[in-house]
């Protein structure tokens, strides 16, 4: 099927798709007349990625597992894993996420850390002598 029909099928641009391919998420095969031409499994798969990307998972990441599901001799088993395995990403940078929120929240009211570290140089002050550049 050639990209326009492939595009309205799967619900995207034809963008996406050249992207997508640009990518090697899909591939289509040159037709003598230059138009791209995918096979019909190409919409399944172009949904998968959107899905996939919906569920925080990154193009890299749909590519590397994408080889995973294809090869896996059950998919069901081998897309749990794959949620499990982002599970703890997101578990993680929860954690992450929630100790810098405690540090920053200690710090309101604190002022700049950086001003705190030097005495602020005040116009005139001559102990503060300016870079020579020698």
């Amino acid at each position: 099927m050639r990209i326009g029909e492939l595009a309205a099928q799967a619900g995207m641009t034809r963008d996406t798709i050249r992207f997508y391919e640009k990518a090697g998420l899909v591939e289509g095969r040159r037709l003598p007349n230059g138009y791209r031409d995918f096979p019909p499994e190409t919409v399944v798969w172009l949904k998968y990625i959107r899905t996939a990307q919906a569920l925080g998972f990154s193009l890299a990441e749909i590519a590397r597992n994408g080889e995973r599901l294809r090869e896996a001799p059950d998919t069901a088993v081998a897309l749990s894993a794959l949620f499990e395995e982002k599970i703890q990403v997101i578990d993680t940078r929860i954690a992450d996420l929630a100790a810098l929120r405690a540090d920053l929240a200690a710090r309101v009211g604190t002022g700049c850390p950086l001003r705190a570290a030097s005495p602020p140089v005040r116009a005139g002050d001559e102990s503060v002598a300016a870079p020579t550049g020698k």
